[in-house]
């Protein structure tokens, strides 16, 4: 699916957008989903559902209600929805994901990150390896863009580069904050990288990248499909922050039953206490 000059970028960069990840009728099956879901939610005054761990699968933000519905999490959303597990799986992206850490790729967990019109949420610059450590950093993050995203409804913002140097603590203080230092903060806000795309994009990450995001300052909505794939040969070493039935799932190649570590040293992550990281970072 990838040229030699796209795999070249990514591997230089951390990070890679590519168009149609999927096809238009698996991207308005995504969406008539999630539609539902943000009508469900009116229903609802706070998060509600559950995933195996006993945490809740929709996640709302503060100031919630029927009137402004402010749905931000479905954890493990391909559970319970065909059109989700449809892509996680078998999709265009799927292909993208192997031909960067395959050929041999498998399922860690999957979930929705959403900023509805008005929505106040922020990601915290952060990487997402110290939230999910593994033998190997053979891990891609797949955000696919449900709607279109621009520089106005919170794109992802990343630092190129960053995979190739320090894991970051997440840890300040004696607490898990879920976000870096303010100081590689401020270094991230002066080297930062917009990625914006047109609906059924995906910009495939590294799992060292640093990034983060804005709140939605628009009209228009900014939902991301976000599947997080492993080389099959990298294991966890920590419980999965959104536990899947489906983790290890072999999507690309097969499991050959090797393991494959390299040398690093972080502190282990703590798990949320509530449906998603969103509260560690704000109370950190």
């Amino acid at each position: 699916m990838l040229s030699k000059e796209q795999i070249e970028f990514f591997n230089a960069n951390g990070y890679l957008v590519v168009e149609d990840a999927v096809t238009p009728d698996q991207l308005d099956a995504l969406r008539q989903d999630f539609a539902g879901w943000v009508e469900e939610s009116r229903g609802h005054n706070e998060a509600w559902g559950e995933i195996i761990n006993g945490k809740s699968r929709f996640d709302v933000e503060k100031g919630h209600c029927a009137a402004t519905p402010a749905l931000r999490r479905v954890n493990a959303p391909h559970e319970v929805s065909a059109a989700y597990f449809n892509v996680m799986a078998d999709s265009k992206m799927t292909d993208m994901v192997a031909d960067l850490i395959g050929p041999d790729v498998k399922l860690h967990h999957t979930k929705i990150n959403s900023k509805l019109p008005g929505s106040a949420t922020a990601v915290k610059w952060h990487q997402d390896f110290p939230f999910t450590p593994h033998t190997n950093d053979d891990l891609i993050t797949a955000l696919l863009m449900v709607d279109e995203v621009n520089t106005e409804n919170g794109p992802l913002e990343v630092w190129a580069d960053t995979h190739n140097g320090t894991i970051h603590t997440l840890w300040h203080d004696g607490q898990f904050t879920g976000a870096v230092s303010n100081e590689i903060t401020e270094q991230a806000l002066q080297k930062r990288t917009i990625c914006t795309g047109k609906a059924g994009s995906v910009c495939l990450m590294h799992t060292r990248l640093l990034h983060g995001s804005a709140p939605n300052r628009s009209d228009a909505s900014r939902t991301l499909f976000i599947c997080v794939y492993s080389a099959a040969d990298a294991m966890p070493i920590s419980p999965s922050p959104v536990p899947t039935t489906h983790q290890g799932m072999i999507v690309r190649g097969e499991d050959k039953g090797l393991v494959r570590s390299v040398d690093f040293h972080i502190p282990m992550p703590k798990l949320p206490d509530g449906a998603s990281f969103f509260d560690q970072q704000q109370k950190g």
